[in-house]
């Protein structure tokens, strides 16, 4: 039985996961904290916009359980928010638990609080990998889903300092990049001035800190907009990693989104100018606990790859989430998991990779970012389904459906219907 060893246990690492012990391979998963899914535990936004026809590739093409799992704890479906259409949101609050015990249910070696400190290598080949605790994890090939976010020292020369997010990085220590240990170049990205990184989009308030009306109309319509006083406007669009929110009714309203708690579209949001709005005098932060002063930071560590997610200089090492490039959100995440588990056990087992065709909106999205971060204006963008350039793109070329039986029919014209259930395909 091959090995495969997982750095990270966000979105991607998770997929990755039960995309690689489907077929067959003894998996050990690393998680740096004491919970999965990092980010996705302050998000929760699936299937708005062009994620939609994603999700539905994914699973026509055979890696849908963990949609499965998210399907079992929304909190509301279909629901519209500036910008973005026919949106599911997960609860926050279940989603980690439901994930875990799905992974275990699947014989899944969760390893947590195992930040990875030391590489072994022989010939570009990875032989084992060693946590600050001197566990040692050997295997026969190693995905990096570390993610791009934090250390702190990053949060603080290139953001508003620490926000105390749900990363955690003083109690658990920052993340550690598995490409950047085997001594490959990572990229970094830029914010639209040029500068390095971007902050996370988001943040969540605590509901039961907001006016009853605004709980109500949370609870019953899982979306709730409030007009911002011109005087207090305050615009923080050019931040936002997430470029698909970058709207001026992020800018001009308080948008918020119900995902167990209150999400709020924004990355930061001063309290002394949340306050005075009407419903906000007692709001208080749940994460990060400072988003009154700032948010985490990402891009920091992009690893160079090969469409199929194979890292470049390395033999043996595979990338997912954001370490595969500047792709932004939960089904992107799940996307490039599934693909890099996939190959990985290909890899392991001596078998030709997969690279997902262009005809495809996955496939495109990954052999396009690729392209993009060859050069320098695409070094300061960021790619996602669900709004920006890419779904711009997505449109433009007749990618973003829907009709979930035509993204059927694309993917079996691709003679791809179910190609992640085995390795025989």
């Amino acid at each position: 039985m091959k090995k495969v060893v997982i750095a990270g246990g966000g979105w991607s690492g998770c997929a990755a996961a039960a995309e690689a012990v489907r077929l067959g391979a003894c998996v050990t998963l690393l998680e740096r904290t004491d919970m999965l899914l990092g980010t996705g535990l302050a998000g929760g936004i699936m299937r708005n916009n062009g994620r939609f026809t994603a999700t539905e590739e994914l699973i026509a093409l055979g890696a849908g359980e963990l949609f499965q799992v998210i399907d079992q704890n929304i909190r509301h479906r279909n629901i519209r928010f500036p910008g973005h259409e026919h949106a599911d949101l997960y609860d926050i609050g279940r989603i980690e638990g439901a994930v875990r015990r799905y992974l275990e249910e699947q014989d899944i070696h969760l390893v947590f609080q195992a930040r990875i400190s030391h590489i072994q290598m022989e010939n570009r080949r990875i032989i084992h990998v060693t946590d600050d605790k001197d566990r040692t994890y050997a295997g026969d090939v190693f995905i990096d889903a570390t993610g791009t976010a934090g250390p702190m020292n990053c949060c603080t020369k290139y953001g508003n300092g620490c926000a105390m997010c749900v990363l955690r990085c003083p109690s658990f220590g920052g993340r550690v990049s598995l490409t950047g240990l085997t001594g490959i170049e990572e990229y970094k990205g830029r914010k639209k001035d040029g500068s390095t990184g971007a902050m996370s989009g988001s943040c969540k308030l605590l509901k039961e800190s907001l006016s009853p009306e605004i709980i109500r109309r949370l609870d019953q319509e899982g979306v709730c907009i409030i007009p911002i006083p011109k005087a207090l406007i305050d615009d923080h669009l050019d931040l936002k990693c997430c470029q698909q929110y970058a709207l001026p009714e992020f800018r001009d309203n308080i948008i918020l989104l119900d995902t167990g708690h209150a999400k709020l579209m924004t990355p930061y949001y001063p309290l002394e100018k949340l306050h005075p709005i009407p419903g906000f005098q007692n709001a208080r932060y749940e994460d990060p606990y400072a988003g009154g002063k700032g948010n985490s930071m990402r891009y920091f560590a992009m690893a160079p790859r090969e469409n199929t997610l194979k890292v470049t200089d390395a033999e043996n090492l595979f990338c997912a989430g954001e370490k595969a490039g500047l792709l932004v959100g939960h089904t992107e995440a799940i996307a490039t998991g599934a693909l890099a588990g996939y190959n990985s056990v290909r890899y392991a087992e001596g078998l030709a990779l997969l690279e997902l065709p262009r005809s495809l909106a996955i496939g495109d999205a990954i052999a396009y970012v690729k392209e993009e971060m060859a050069t320098e204006e695409g070094m300061g963008r960021k790619y996602t389904f669900s709004g920006s350039c890419y779904f711009t793109r997505m449109k433009k070329l007749n990618l973003y459906t829907t009709d979930t039986e035509k993204i059927r029919r694309r993917v079996d014209e691709a003679g791809l219907t179910g190609i992640f259930k085995a390795l025989n395909r």
